[in-house]
């Protein structure tokens, strides 16, 4: 009987169990036919900007290409689709590598339950992560709650090696047509990484040779190529944690990218057994804190959005994500913090806004991400912690090349200036970049004060301190 490799997250042919399994059983019965299936909700399309769609179908079609031109996409619900399809092609099973997001869980019981009554297998082997979620806990079958002790616990369980990758591909099921999926208008001057898990194995060599030994000390420079700039591909599953794994050593640069990758493993282990937090407070404490609303607050969203807060670094990194849809992470936790804190906006809405427009969104990620800024999360950075948008440009882009990349209204402004133009004398002669749309040290005071009126107990006192 045939069997179906169902791609979610997990479009590459390398290092991929779930496809070994479905290739090697359907040997085991006699050379049965696969069917590699691929299925475009109608909804998740529609909430995806121009840029997500773009990178989505070319990564599909490179994984098409690596499947020998055999990948089916269908638009529509996955909840009839498998379904559907299982039973048509007299299929024995479906196989998938295993999701751990609320929606995305609550998806595969669905089917599996509808598979069942039909008599067909739902099979889960491997998943998005080196440790599933679930697995790490105390000894008294807990989760973690705090960064570290997960680290260990997760070093400690530790992880297999990379899958091997097919060289013994089935007989294909090759007589159901793909649908073709909605155009797609690109804004004109975005520029888009190569999607694909063959740019992202190069990407992954490339970064070897040249970046990890110096991570530690580089991955908090965005004006450099000092970050590995795989998360679009492992968000896609275009690439695995454990390749990646599978070649570091404890050297620092090594074992500083190993904790980044640990710490996306903590944060979806995290999502898992609070399915809550994927869009509320972690620490409920903070759903008094007063945020602004209204026509005002609305504007100057709209401007942080548009990068024209009048603040070069954040700016910066506003733009670089609606012009290639990545932003460095350092310059993640500065936009959060300037929305947050100088603009007293709720971090859902920025939350929803990364959604909106990361390549490399992850609801776990995401929203612990944000959370940690706003002190309400697990691990959190204390709310009296505000970055000062000015000193964090100065401090991480020391010459203002990332500031001039993405803000051409201030390329006629040489070195670490760019960062403050209001105190250059041609600082606002070109194009009409805005003044600051609010006081940093004044906002920075407001947001303490702010801090002082939630329950006493619950939160981190305010103290002297701005990074």
């Amino acid at each position: 009987m045939a069997r179906i490799i169902w791609f979610r997250r997990d479009l590459r042919i390398h290092d991929h169990p779930a496809l070994n399994t479905a290739i090697e059983s359907a040997q085991k019965d006699g050379d049965a036919q696969v069917l590699a299936l691929y299925i475009v909700g109608p909804r998740t399309w529609k909430s995806m900007n121009p840029l997500q769609q773009t990178y989505l179908k070319q990564s599909l079609e490179s994984l098409n290409s690596s499947l020998q031109g055999n990948l089916v996409v269908k638009y529509g619900d996955a909840k009839t689709i498998v379904p559907t399809l299982a039973k048509t092609i007299k299929a024995s099973a479906v196989h998938i590598s295993e999701s751990h997001t609320p929606n995305a869980i609550a998806r595969d019981l669905f089917v599996e339950s509808e598979l069942a009554k039909l008599d067909i297998d739902f099979i889960r082997t491997g998943s998005a992560y080196a440790v599933a979620p679930g697995r790490v806990t105390k000894d008294d079958g807990t989760y973690y709650k705090v960064y570290t002790p997960f680290y260990k616990g997760w070093l400690k369980h530790g992880w297999r090696g990379p899958a091997p990758t097919p060289t013994n591909w089935p007989a294909w099921i090759t007589g159901i047509l793909s649908d073709e999926l909605p155009a797609i208008k690109l804004p004109a001057g975005v520029e888009l990484p190569t999607a694909g898990e063959r740019e992202a194995l190069a990407r992954w060599e490339y970064f070897k040779s040249n970046g990890l030994s110096d991570y530690d000390q580089a991955r908090n420079r965005p004006d450099v190529d000092g970050t590995s700039r795989l998360s679009t591909a492992l968000r896609f599953g275009e690439i695995h944690p454990r390749t990646l794994l599978a070649d570091l050593d404890d050297t620092s640069g090594h074992e500083v990218f190993r904790k980044e990758i640990a710490w996306r493993e903590f944060y979806a282990d995290i999502l898992f057994n609070r399915p809550d937090t994927e869009d509320g407070y972690y620490n409920s404490a903070y759903t008094a804190m007063q945020y602004d609303t209204g026509s005002a607050a609305d504007e100057r969203f709209t401007a942080w959005t548009l990068g024209r807060t009048g603040y070069p670094f954040v700016d910066a990194g506003m733009r670089q994500l609606r012009q290639t849809g990545w932003m460095h992470n350092r310059v993640r936790m500065v936009v959060a913090s300037f929305l947050i804190k100088d603009l007293h906006i709720e971090w859902t809405r920025g939350a929803q806004y990364f959604k909106d427009w990361l390549l490399d969104f992850d609801p776990a990620s995401n929203s612990h991400g944000w959370q940690w800024t706003a002190g309400c999360g697990t691990d959190a950075s204390p709310y009296y912690r505000v970055f000062n948008p000015i000193g964090q440009g100065q401090r991480f882009d020391p010459n203002g090349d990332y500031v001039r990349e993405f803000i051409p209204e201030l390329r006629h402004i040489d070195g670490a200036s760019v960062h403050e133009p209001w105190n250059t004398l041609e600082g606002y002669t070109h194009n009409n970049y805005p003044e600051p749309i609010v006081d940093h040290a004044a906002e920075r005071l407001e947001a303490l004060a702010r801090l002082e009126k939630l329950p006493k107990g619950k939160v981190q006192a305010p103290q002297p301190f701005e990074k």
